[in-house]
């Protein structure tokens, strides 16, 4: 496989690790060939294959892995264990960590927060939307079309199934 980014020597340090400015080394999805992206710590945190892509400031590092058509842009941070994949868009100041995992068409953005308990996951996934300064913690589950946004806080063991909007 041709591999579609490279680490480029600009460095930043993030939470005493360091992390590589990546560019695009051939054009695929909406990226083209040259175009600067956002930051990883290594190869293993953003696929070589589909169209996912990491933008902006955007920030992925520890073992958080990007991959499928993901695309995480602007000020986001992805990290720990998080996986962010198939059709995922994480953007604005939004942060995904812990065990945490965003798929499917789902959107977080914002200054939501996605945390996973290291145990049991927390899965954002459907169509449903985290954003504005909403709070997702420790085996939350939320799926089909439901938004969660404004200030809500929704911690520990929970399902939230329906197309409804916190």
């Amino acid at each position: 496989m041709e591999p579609k980014y490279e680490l480029t020597d600009e460095t930043m340090k993030v939470a005493n690790r360091t992390l590589y400015r990546i560019r695009a080394l051939r054009d695929f999805g909406d990226v083209k060939k040259g175009d600067l992206g956002g930051w990883v710590e290594s190869e293993d945190n953003l696929s070589h294959e589909d169209n996912c892509w990491v933008g902006g400031n955007a920030c992925v590092f520890q073992s958080a892995k990007v991959f499928d058509n993901a695309y995480v842009s602007e000020n986001a941070k992805i990290f720990n264990c998080s996986r962010v994949f198939d059709n995922a868009q994480i953007y604005g100041d939004a942060k995904i960590y812990g065990n945490a995992n965003v798929y499917h068409n789902a959107q977080v953005y914002g200054n939501a927060i996605v945390k996973g308990d290291f145990n049991k996951s927390t899965d954002i996934f459907g169509n449903a939307k985290v954003y504005d300064s909403a709070r997702i913690y420790d085996q939350v589950k939320i799926f089909r079309n439901t938004e969660v946004c404004g200030l809500a806080d929704i911690r520990g063991n929970t399902r939230i199934p329906q197309d409804i909007k916190t």
